[in-house]
């Protein structure tokens, strides 16, 4: 298998560099359409989570008879219940999943932060510990952030997310494109 440093895939890679420069414009395209309409935005995110959940569910169905013994057939069928009901929650109720979501989320990067600044300190003889920190705090104040606006801003806060996300690779990718044409 080539690898990256080889020539070969190199020029390879190098010899596409304008699809990626065509679907970093086109990412950053729907991230604009994405900040345009961010509780559809939103929506899409809930669904998106709903279908990995249902798929993920149904799996865990179909794998519970698979499994030899009781005990085993009883949490494969309720995993996959569970998993199933909460992407089909996805799409019952989008705006109520949304709110969960979002809960969910803050209290993640809140917990995520404080860790991050605890293995940061933890760090602290060696150059870089500062960062650790630094994107500890960055983190913790986004939970801290979406937190006190929850529930309402639930309608907003996933759109938010993914338009970012879509303009941030949108922007790598035609980075990388770019810079590997050399």
């Amino acid at each position: 298998m080539a690898h990256a440093y080889d020539p070969a895939a190199r020029e390879g890679v190098a010899g596409k560099w304008g699809w990626f420069v065509a679907l970093g414009v086109l990412l950053i395209m729907f991230g604009g359409i994405a900040f345009g309409n961010l509780l559809m935005a939103t929506v899409a995110s809930v669904y998106y989570v709903g279908i990995v959940m249902l798929i993920g569910g149904l799996l865990n169905l179909l794998h519970a008879f698979q499994v030899k013994g009781w005990e085993s057939v009883l949490y494969w069928v309720l995993s996959g219940a569970f998993y199933t009901a909460a992407g089909l929650f996805a799409f019952v109720n989008p705006l109520l999943a949304s709110s969960v979501l979002t809960f969910l989320l803050a209290v993640a990067l809140i917990v995520a932060g404080c860790f991050r600044i605890w293995v940061g300190f933890k760090l602290r003889p060696l150059h870089g510990w500062g960062w650790m920190v630094i994107g500890g705090i960055v983190t913790l104040l986004a939970g801290l952030v979406i937190a006190p606006g929850w529930p309402v801003d639930s309608l907003w806060i996933l759109g938010l997310f993914l338009a970012v996300d879509l303009v941030m690779q949108g922007l790598a990718a035609i980075a990388f494109g770019v810079l590997v044409r050399g």
